[in-house]
């Protein structure tokens, strides 16, 4: 499928989901300028619509809403990688950034740029003072999806404490919250956290709420990598849920998971209890279908994991895709020597269960989210394969999920919560974010051994109107917005 600038197209001959969670019907679909103007039910005519068109026969195949990858960790490598082909190769066309507490704006210090912050890339990325500037930036220069941009509390935090081992002060958390406003007049539609992570550990609730009361008059989203995932995942899922009713947000559960092996299985009280939340305020989550995450290099999650593989290591580079545990007896350090020798570093840590991934999952309230950190040099295969691993493995092979309802989860789900009211389904009057697959044969191919591999089965992707991917390689169109947030 070659990309083309004509302002009316034909996706005829196809299956249409439309991303409501409505059973699959044949239709064609006509796209005009930016917007879907018209299904047509192909036992209602025939021919072609009258007037100057382009048609691209795709029987055989799927068309659906462009797929929503509700987190993501792009905000750089939007700008540095503007055709995002490890996502528009898997069918995405909406990127959420600025998750886990981590955003690239407002850019702290270059002298400052403690870890988790680096997973976004490399130092020479943070560049912009503002949040605005960041935005205005990929105004000028867009990629070849759209955004849906959050703000992260520990950047907020780098950009304004001089010392991050302990709770803001109040001069320092209005700072804070100043900053938070700024960003969310410019565009952004809510904050991030990531108290599991050191520069944000010391943050207490209080601060939080403190920070976050620039969002109390305009709602949004509060998304949240929990302060704990594994023994005290219970009481975190607490204070996020008073985070959440304190500022009037959603609130996000981020990567909903349960690490170690003595957690797994209680992913039926964790979603009990979100289930419980949503009768008196808004809250969803995401997750992605890997039993394994990725991250910073720290100890605490190694001696959790059955496994943990280095994704990349400063300190010792020959590291990068070795298994930590054999690297350990190879050189014979023991675990703080090995954290010294590696840092820093990132690792994949296999430490959930596969049961509790598959329960997650199915969930109503579940989004899909690839999570991944596009700079690793050996990154963990979400990054590549999230969502057609989903389509592959979730539902075609394993039958845990319908095909519609899988798409349901991956757009208008999505897009209801991220409230984007013309975006996630295919119905006239819509924007034509869209995505044509191979249902019988669509297929990650990212591997843990070899994660950089583009997807197999989607044979075409438009966003705005404008084909991303032609089947095989990214058309260098970037018609990629930045979206406006409204009611969540």
């Amino acid at each position: 499928m070659a990309s083309t600038s004509t302002s009316r197209l034909l996706l005829r001959g196809g299956m249409v989901i439309d991303g409501t969670g409505a059973p699959a019907r044949a239709a064609d679909v006509l796209i005009e300028g930016d917007r879907i103007v018209a299904l047509v039910e192909r036992d209602t005519h025939s021919g072609t619509p009258a007037g100057d068109i382009a048609v691209r026969d795709i029987t055989g195949l799927t068309v659906a809403p462009g797929f929503i990858d509700s987190h993501t960790h792009d905000d750089g490598y939007l700008l540095s990688h503007r055709d995002m082909v490890p996502k528009v190769s898997q069918g995405i066309t909406t990127v959420v950034t600025g998750n886990c507490g981590i955003s690239l704006a407002p850019s702290p210090d270059a002298g400052k740029l403690p870890q988790p912050l680096d997973l976004l890339g490399p130092r020479e990325l943070f560049r912009f003072p503002r949040f605005a500037d960041w935005l205005a930036a990929l105004q000028d220069t867009p990629a070849a999806v759209n955004v849906i941009p959050l703000v992260g509390h520990t950047t907020l935090r780098v950009a304004v404490m001089e010392d991050l081992q302990r709770p803001a002060t109040p001069e320092e958390s209005a700072r804070m919250r100043d900053l938070l406003g700024e960003a969310l007049e410019a565009g952004a539609f809510g904050m991030s956290t990531g108290t599991f992570y050191p520069p944000a550990a010391h943050a207490t609730t209080r601060e939080i709420i403190d920070v976050g009361d620039a969002m109390r008059a305009r709602g949004g989203i509060y998304a949240t990598h929990l302060r704990d995932e594994a023994d005290h995942i219970d009481a975190a899922i607490e204070e996020a849920l008073e985070i959440g009713q304190a500022l009037g947000a959603r609130v996000v559960f981020s990567h909903h998971k349960l690490a170690g092996e003595r957690n797994h299985g209680h992913s039926a009280v964790t979603l009990a209890r979100i289930g419980r939340a949503s009768t008196s305020q808004p809250v969803c989550l995401d997750c992605h279908p890997y039993p394994a995450t990725s991250t910073m290099l720290r100890l605490d999650r190694v001696r959790l994991a059955r496994r943990t593989m280095i994704t990349w290591s400063d300190g010792y580079p020959a590291a990068q895709g070795r298994d930590f545990d054999e690297l350990q007896r190879e050189l014979g350090l023991d675990d703080d020597q090995m954290l010294a020798h590696l840092s820093p570093a990132g690792a994949i840590y296999f430490l959930m269960s596969q049961d509790d991934v598959d329960r997650i999952l199915a969930d109503p309230q579940c989004m899909v989210g690839s999570d991944g950190l596009p700079f690793d040099k050996h990154p963990h295969p979400r990054q590549w394969g999230t969502f057609t691993r989903i389509l592959a493995d979730t539902v075609r092979e394993r039958g845990l999920l319908s095909l519609e309802t899988a798409i349901h989860k991956m757009t208008g789900l999505a897009a209801r919560y991220y409230g984007l009211p013309d975006r996630g389904q295919l119905q006239p009057g819509m924007r034509a974010d869209l995505v044509v697959f191979d249902a019988a044969t669509v297929t990650d191919r990212a591997t843990f051994d070899a994660p950089i591999q583009a997807s197999e089965g989607i044979a075409g992707v438009w966003v705005n109107g404008v084909c991303v991917w032609d089947g095989k390689h990214p058309t260098g169109a970037y018609p990629g917005r930045m979206l406006v947030p409204m009611a969540v």
